[in-house]
């Protein structure tokens, strides 16, 4: 999303940011809003000047997400796209359960583009009733090269520097990426390459539950748990490692896995059925094979890396949508469409109206 707003700024537009997350952070930077319950998000939709509404979510879909979607597609009034970064979704119980007459069809069919980055994606979105021609399968990453002016954290330098071979994994400490496995087949494969460690980036409810697990090792030296990581700075962290580290339980596309592939990586990761092509996959929760996988990664000899340009394909593939949305002559509105064209559709209207006041009127944000 950074990324694409930057292109924008480099050719002349504007485009402003809504954290629609719960934060406390106030916004200090121009165009960064931070509205702190859905009547304030409500209000500043109407009240700021826009040609377009680009509303990105991921994970699950809960009634007051699915309440924020229909308001944001309704005050958008046609012009609006929405991006589900969640690859994993079509395999979850509202994804399988996919079809036309339900809410989610119908919230979904009100926004004027659907961008997926996966096939299951865009058959989900079929079951529900989108229009093929409203669907863009555009991959949600941009492969680019660490930024030379940019400079690793000392401590963080000095733990790369100190292990060989060198293993990353970059997520959420959250139980889906099953962060206690590579913890635990980290000692066998201390067996093997005693100098070892393993830095694990990112923040989450699980990270006391982590670092007392670490604690608990008598390798507890070979691993850091480094919290976040600005970008850019992780972007030279996947490049200097020998193995990135994706061991999840629910997971879809990684974007710190086409980076490190671009960069020339190896990646170790679960089979979740839509990993890119170069990856070593495992089982879920299988040990044995990530500590396999692990050591065949190292044998790649990963330090023979190719310079390669940045890739802006996704970014300008988005850009070109916009121009695609913005410049199309008026004519009757996803809206409108959707509205119109349901049999169920007017009852499903003052459902999500309803969803949507009571949601505004108890505060949840």
């Amino acid at each position: 999303m950074l990324d694409i707003r930057e292109q924008l700024r480099r050719d002349g537009h504007a485009c402003s940011i809504i954290n629609i997350t719960r934060s406390n952070q106030a916004a200090g930077e121009p165009d960064v809003y931070h509205p702190p319950t859905p009547l304030a998000l409500v209000r500043l939709l109407l009240r700021l000047k826009y040609d377009l509404l680009h509303i990105h979510i991921g994970g699950e879909i809960p009634p007051r997400v699915l309440a924020l979607l229909a308001a944001c597609a309704i005050i958008a009034r046609g012009k609006s796209v929405l991006t589900l970064h969640s690859g994993g979704y079509p395999l979850s119980k509202d994804g399988r359960a996919a079809r036309r007459f339900s809410l989610r069809g119908f919230i979904f069919r009100l926004y004027t583009r659907l961008v997926c980055f996966n096939r299951q994606q865009v058959e989900m979105f079929e079951k529900f009733g989108a229009a093929k021609e409203n669907i863009r399968l555009i991959y949600p990453f941009f492969n680019q090269n660490p930024d030379k002016n940019v400079s690793v954290p000392a401590k963080l330098k000095d733990f790369a520097d100190a292990h060989e071979p060198f293993l990353l994994t970059v997520g959420f400490l959250q139980p889906a990426y099953n962060l206690p496995l590579q913890i635990e087949v980290l000692e066998k494969v201390l067996e093997n390459f005693p100098g070892a460690g393993l830095m694990i980036i990112g923040a989450g409810d699980r990270e006391d539950e982590l670092r007392r697990l670490i604690a608990s090792k008598t390798y507890a030296r070979n691993i850091l748990l480094a919290g976040d990581v600005e970008h850019a700075v992780t972007l030279h962290l996947i490049n200097d490692c020998d193995v990135l580290l994706r061991t999840t339980d629910y997971d879809g596309d990684a974007i710190s896995i086409r980076e490190a592939l671009h960069l020339d990586t190896p990646v170790v990761a679960t089979d979740n059925g839509m990993r890119p092509e170069g990856v070593y996959l495992i089982p879920k929760g299988d040990g044995a094979a990530l500590e396999k996988a692990i050591e065949s990664a190292l044998g790649q000899n990963a330090k023979i890396k190719s310079a390669k340009p940045d890739d802006y394909r996704n970014i300008a593939a988005i850009l070109s949508l916009y121009k695609e949305i913005i410049g199309a002559p008026a004519s009757e509105s996803a809206v409108e469409k959707t509205l119109s064209s349901d049999v169920s559709s007017l009852w499903l209207f003052w459902l999500v109206l309803s969803v949507l006041r009571n949601l505004l009127e108890s505060g949840v944000a």
